[in-house]
């Protein structure tokens, strides 16, 4: 389900709250899907439960979970999850063209190179 990258350089919460939006986004864990609980997904990631709270409660306020009191956390889908994800995947698109153009790169030469990587 999750695997943790211990050389990269955000944090652990980070790579899990970013992992587990791309599982909901893709349909992987389907809208009203129980989560595992902070106890047994940190045992699973051999993890601090602090960690995966702390995961967990910034999944609820993108509005990723939502808590039934007493029985855990579950997966809330929409569409304007996807569409909210989009805008900020474009956001970082342009980010990284602005920052390309300013040290000499064209658009041109972006496209092509992700062109390459798409064919191998």
């Amino acid at each position: 389900m999750i695997i943790l990258d211990y050389k990269d350089t955000r944090p652990i919460y980070e790579q899990i709250v970013d992992k587990l939006q791309k599982l909901i986004l893709s349909g992987a864990l389907t809208p009203d899907q129980k989560m595992p609980s902070v106890r047994s997904l940190a045992m699973e990631l051999s993890i601090n439960p602090n960690t995966v709270q702390r995961a967990y409660e910034e999944l609820l306020r993108g509005g990723f979970l939502y808590t039934i009191k007493g029985r855990g956390n579950f997966v809330s889908y929409n569409d304007s999850l996807s569409s909210l994800k989009k805008e900020e995947y474009v956001r970082q698109m342009r980010s990284i063209l602005k920052e390309a153009s300013e040290i000499g790169i064209s658009r041109d030469e972006i496209l092509e190179e992700l062109m390459k990587g798409e064919k191998q």
